[in-house]
């Protein structure tokens, strides 16, 4: 008789088969677990163990089956998305992690598949357990293989290679003893499809030993559960090292990027976590480097930012250009640096040269790039998306004759400025002009009259005190990005003190009516603005 499945033997489509774990009248076999015991002495380290394990897999398959047939099959690293992350994304994966069960890498806990004849022979201990580990206890439970062998190819293979024979029904393991919890709990979902302890740690333990004996399904189960359960900084950075320890990685990674996504969420104000994030390991900043919404005062402060946590980490010269180069440099957006920034790039010492050319090279021509290509995404430029930066990025043209200007570009998102009201303001990045460093503001404001809100467009100089500098300015916006921009308003102004000089309502128009929907100045939702400035003598 057939039970019912449980909720989670439903989503694995399996029957619930509880009632025959470890029942005679329902097995046709024993299976022999031999328990080893850690010797005193010096222990590795448990993720030690489970990285070398994950590394030295494919070196040992077929030790313990020789019979094995083998396959072999890599999945495709999969993109990270940050939107909220969907249980169901896992049915994404199955196909792919049914191609990857064809893949026999050897557990090198498995020490024998024990023919029992005239007598017990003595098992032949697996390399991995050397001289460090001895038995100590041995447990004997009733086993049905039709029900393991349907969940597992590791327990197909051991029974399609074991005894045939009625009297010898008795197939044998050995395992550590801090698995032994995770390992019976695991052959109990075989038959249930579900768990009875579901603590993160235990989750984990048991994901690990079903990754292990190939158990598709329970990985499949302990991620979603661990996915469920809420996270801390310390469970999202173990579950980042969880990938490379299994041999079918793609299974966690819904787990993965729902912990990418929580240290994202947890620092995701760098100015007000800079400290905490430099203490983070190279996943975890990785993880936070990724994120759209990472609210820094620019890129230049996540390069800053980046270069100071590789000295901390990284004392050794050479190990730190490694870690810059290989991993880092790739979650830095330089194309929305300032070009003061983009120099220092260049004579860095941490960065191998030909590299810190070859990014300064690319983002010099992105800046250089029409901005209609720019705000379409064309190009290999598309993976550069501005954060949430605290001083928009701008696009700088200088001259030095007929006369020393510069020309600056500034776009500006709907949304943003939308969060301007009722008495915002939004900043550039810091451009330079004559030595002098300068900025535009977007304020949300009363218009002279006091009558309504506006938008206005400033332009002011950082140095304060004594400093006099005259320029001429002129601001523009356009409608139409096939479109030159439109002048709305020009004139001369000296700068002393740091003062700034605009305008209250740019467009004329109160609040309501330009930020509208139908607006005619929002191209694709973003403002361009342009500001030039030349120096007057």
């Amino acid at each position: 008789m057939l039970m019912e499945s449980s909720s989670a033997s439903q989503y694995t489509g399996s029957l619930d088969f509880g009632f025959a774990f470890d029942d005679a009248n329902f097995s046709d076999r024993t299976l022999r677990i031999e328990i080893l015991q850690e010797l005193p002495g010096p222990k590795p380290d448990q993720d030690d163990i489970h990285h070398d394990l994950a590394r030295n897999r494919k070196r040992r398959r077929g030790d313990a089956l020789a019979n094995a047939e083998e396959t072999t099959g890599q999945c495709d690293e999969r993109g990270l998305n940050y939107r909220n992350l969907a249980l169901e994304d896992l049915d994404a994966h199955e196909n792919q992690e049914d191609e990857a069960a064809e893949m026999i890498d050897e557990s090198p806990v498995v020490a024998e598949i024990a023919t029992k004849q005239s007598g017990h022979e003595a098992a032949e201990n697996d390399e991995f357990f050397s001289m460090d580990y001895s038995p100590s206890q041995v447990k004997t439970i009733h086993i049905s293989s039709p029900i393991l062998a349907a969940k597992s190819p590791f327990f197909y293979k051991l029974f399609s290679n074991g005894p045939r024979e009625s009297d010898q029904r008795e197939v044998t393991l050995q395992i550590q003893a801090s698995e032994e919890d995770a390992f019976m709990d695991l052959l109990k979902f075989m038959y249930s499809n579900t768990l009875s302890r579901t603590t993160p740690s235990t989750l984990l333990d048991v994901l690990l030993a079903a990754d292990k004996y190939e158990v598709e399904s329970c990985v499949r189960f302990c991620t979603i559960s661990l996915c469920k359960i809420p996270m801390t900084v310390e469970s999202a950075l173990r579950y980042l090292e969880l990938r490379p320890k299994l041999l079918r990685g793609n299974a966690v990674i819904p787990l993965v990027d729902a912990a990418r996504f929580f240290l994202a969420a947890s620092y995701q104000d760098l100015t007000k976590f800079q400290d905490e994030v430099l203490n983070l390991p190279l996943p975890g900043l990785e993880a936070v480097l990724l994120s759209n919404t990472l609210q820094v005062a620019s890129e230049d402060a996540v390069y800053d930012l980046v270069l100071k946590w590789a000295r901390i980490h990284y004392p050794n010269p050479e190990e730190r250009r490694d870690v810059l180069s290989l991993h880092l440099r790739r979650f830095i957006r330089f194309p929305c640096m300032t070009t003061r920034k983009l120099r220092k790039v260049l004579t860095c010492g941490d960065i191998c040269p030909d590299l810190a050319s070859k990014v300064v090279l690319d983002a010099l021509f992105f800046k250089a790039e029409a901005p209609k290509r720019q705000c379409l995404g064309d190009g290999p430029y598309r993976r550069f998306v501005e954060r949430a930066y605290k001083y928009r990025p701008v696009k700088v043209v200088e001259f030095e004759s007929p006369h020393q200007s510069c020309v600056v570009y500034l776009d500006l998102k709907r949304g943003e400025i939308e969060q301007l009201f009722p008495s915002g303001r939004v900043y550039s990045q810091a451009f330079h002009l004559g030595g002098q460093g300068f900025f535009l503001s977007g304020h949300c404001n009363m218009d002279q009259q006091n009558a309504f809100h506006c938008f206005g467009l400033f332009l002011g100089m950082q140095e304060k005190g004594s400093v006099s500098f005259a320029v001429e300015y002129e601001f523009a916006s356009r409608i139409k990005l096939n479109e030159q921009f439109v002048c709305k308003y020009k004139g001369n102004y000296t700068f002393t003190g740091g003062k700034a000089v605009g305008y209250r309502n740019l467009f004329g128009l109160p609040w309501a009516a330009f930020v509208a929907d139908d607006s005619p100045y929002f191209i694709n939702g973003v403002l361009h603005l342009r500001a030039e400035l030349v120096v007057r003598k």
